[in-house]
């Protein structure tokens, strides 16, 4: 049969699709690509090739969702496919499955795929860890950093090596991106005498810096400075990631680390507005874009967005928003605010762009906007790692002012970390 001219049309167009679409069709079936070639190759991926490392050893596993493969197989079921002896799973804040919100300690659980042990470590001190970890032979770290101080699982990891030292077990690091970068430092250092779990050490708000050369520096510049043992200590780097990659040039899938960090571009701008936690604003908990949505029942969305914009921020401009949040700050109430959209990664300064929407909220709406009430010190001196932040900002010092104010002890600081860096800048081999 003569096929028509249309006929030729129609079935180069559906070839041509099929082919964009990455799918190739087999007596009927529909075959899916196969995985992507490798980009960056995290410190898991590079245990995974070498399984004979954990030979005969009883492995404890501290991870949570974000441990997996780039075929997204999680640390725990591809370790037991080695044939790597995991006997017991300990997690950080939200749990090993990420279920729980901040804050949040579940109890003890069994794992209905492996009838593994799931322990929670949040909440925990060392001295709490060190039985837990009395019947495995090492412990192994693999969880998804956010490159932010007061984001919680550096120091479960910090605590749980202080507490594999007292127990003369190794720990591994099982190294991954720094998802914001790894060449800026920002922000306030931490005055140690506002100390807490949401800031451990004197590092700054954004330190630039991957899990695995932050376990190194705690473990050689910190722990010996408080009096404490330090751990037998390895990490496993990761191959191809260099300084200045963001998560999204890394090839790498991305898993919500913590149920209100659903995507890089929150990891981006957590430095800042994670600092809207100290207010009574809400920092958009109960949307689909926490952190990036920002605002108040008493705040007209319109006046926000239009003194922001006009600040002339870099990298950064701001929409006037509207939300109805679903839990936390203003449950169920009609919010009005702004959203902030990063529109260049490389000139945007989050923790600026965090005071300044403070500064111009505390301008426009003096008789509401209030820090958020707490024992003292006030939430917003442990989440910057100082009072003085708070204060210069009810002083009525422009936000520009106060970053200026901490240069010194930054530069102090990336003089320090220099020597723990483990990957290079750009061109620049280590």
């Amino acid at each position: 049969m003569k096929r028509k001219p249309w006929m030729v049309i129609t079935l180069s167009f559906l070839i041509a699709f099929s082919c964009l679409a990455g799918y190739h069709f087999v007596s009927g079936k529909t075959e899916r690509p196969q995985p992507k070639k490798r980009g960056v190759v995290t410190g898991l991926e590079v245990l995974l090739d070498n399984p004979d490392l954990l030979k005969g050893k009883r492995v404890g596993l501290i991870t949570n969702p974000t441990g997996i493969t780039r075929e997204y197989q999680h640390a725990l079921d591809a370790m037991l496919e080695r044939g790597i002896r995991v006997t017991k799973v300990f997690g950080p804040e939200h749990g090993v499955r990420g279920t729980e919100q901040a804050g949040d300690i579940p109890g003890t659980l069994i794992d209905p795929k492996t009838g593994l042990p799931l322990v929670n470590l949040y909440g925990k001190k060392p001295a709490d860890m060190v039985p837990l970890f009395q019947d495995v032979d090492v412990l192994v770290f693999d969880i998804q950093d956010v490159g932010t101080r007061f984001y919680t699982y550096i120091y479960t990891m910090a605590y749980a090596m202080e507490a594999a030292a007292v127990a003369d077990r190794p720990f591994i690091v099982l190294d991954r991106p720094n998802p914001i970068g790894g060449e800026k430092v920002e922000g306030p250092v931490l005055d140690e005498k506002f100390s807490s779990f949401v800031g451990l050490f004197p590092i700054p708000l954004r330190h630039g810096m991957t899990a695995g050369e932050l376990a190194t520096m705690f473990n050689e510049e910190f722990f010996p400075k408080m009096g404490k043992k330090k751990a037998e200590l390895q990490v496993i780097k990761m191959k191809g990631w260099v300084r200045h990659q963001r998560f999204s040039e890394t090839g790498l899938p991305w898993v919500l680390p913590s149920p209100n960090m659903p995507t890089p571009d929150t990891a981006m701008v957590y430095p800042g507005t994670g600092l809207i936690e100290a207010t009574n604003l809400s920092e958009g908990r109960g949307t689909t874009r926490p952190f990036e949505l920002i605002g108040a029942p008493y705040i007209e969305g319109w006046k926000l967005a239009e003194e922001l914009n006009k600040a002339g921020l870099p990298g950064v401009s701001f929409r006037e928003a509207y939300f109805t949040p679903t839990f936390s700050k203003y449950k169920d109430q009609a919010v009005g605010g702004i959203q902030v959209h990063v529109e260049d990664p490389d000139a945007f300064d989050p923790i600026l762009t965090g005071l300044m929407i403070i500064e111009k909220t505390k301008k426009l709406y003096p008789a509401q906007f209030a820090w958020r009430e707490s024992r003292e010190p006030y939430w917003m001196d442990k989440l910057t790692g100082t009072d003085q932040v708070r204060k210069r900002i009810d002083q009525g010092i422009p936000a520009a002012e106060i970053v200026r104010e901490w240069s010194r002890e930054l530069n102090k600081f990336k003089d320090l970390r220099e020597k723990y860096l483990l990957y290079p800048s750009r061109g620049i081999s280590r």
